[in-house]
């Protein structure tokens, strides 16, 4: 009992240092002062109403949508292939190929962001929004064949072979049977990399170029001690937006999981 005990505080300590930054950050947002420091001076709304006049975060908001909801698609379209590929199928050096796939979840995501940018200028590639793209493109694929692949495999495959004895093409059966039971994965999928994608920096703020994401101007307002109430702000509404993303994909992933008839391990969380 008493190891559990410790176990238990040690957990509870842990979880203090981790979150009380994301705590204080809503204090501070709606706190009258300009400076981020205790006492507080006052609740204000002035600091949201703020952010909506402030140059340039229009067109940050907009393009890390567009980016957002680009890699969003194509890693999703790309986790559903790979996680279709090999949850179903057996071919050469198929350990090697998903490990390879799978690498960008370990490597240095600084590392990732300068040797894409070497490669991009030495191809003669302009950095734009595309680059950014490509680059969150590469980075989400394997969150999304990380969901996707356990929606694949919880699938009963005499489903599958039911449709088709029923007359069924593989594709047909593919888009009529499997797409449907693994849509709460889809979903899930979509969700994550929307997330991952809108919160990311390091890779934006190298294959940029001019344009610029929404961490990449937060992190360019730092340097104003002005706009740092306003930042708390911003901040304060991407939490909350994460947050409800996070949730709204562990439900769908949980969903999938209860429809296929599969035993729950852990989520997001």
């Amino acid at each position: 009992m008493k190891g559990v005990a410790i176990f238990r505080a040690y957990a509870l300590a842990y979880l203090l240092f981790l979150y009380a930054p994301i705590v204080l950050l809503p204090i501070f947002a709606f706190n009258n002062g300009t400076v981020i420091a205790f006492p507080l001076q006052g609740f204000t709304l002035r600091w949201f109403a703020q952010m909506w006049t402030e140059p340039g975060l229009g067109q940050a908001v907009r393009n890390s949508l567009i980016i957002a909801v680009s890699t969003a698609v194509l890693a999703t379209m790309l986790g559903v292939f790979a996680a279709r590929a090999s949850t179903r199928y057996a071919f050469p050096a198929k350990g090697p190929l998903m490990g390879l796939i799978m690498l960008p979840l370990v490597l240095p995501e600084i590392i990732v962001a300068v040797s894409l940018l070497v490669v991009l200028l030495g191809i003669g590639v302009p950095l734009s929004i595309l680059t950014i793209i490509l680059g969150h493109v590469l980075m989400t694929t394997p969150f999304a064949i990380a969901i996707l692949s356990s929606s694949f495999q919880s699938l009963d495959r005499s489903l599958e072979e039911a449709a088709y004895d029923l007359g069924e093409t593989r594709l047909s059966a593919f888009r009529l049977v499997i797409l449907p039971l693994v849509m709460p994965g889809i979903i899930s999928s979509l969700l994550i990399s929307f997330t991952l994608s809108l919160d990311e920096f390091i890779i934006a703020f190298f294959l940029g170029g001019t344009q610029v994401t929404l961490p990449v101007y937060i992190f360019a307002q730092f340097r104003f001690p002005a706009s740092v109430p306003v930042i708390m702000a911003l901040g304060t509404i991407l939490v909350a937006l994460s947050v409800l993303l996070l949730t709204i994909a562990e439900y769908f992933r949980r969903r999938g999981i209860t429809r296929s008839g599969g035993t729950d391990t852990g989520g997001f969380l």
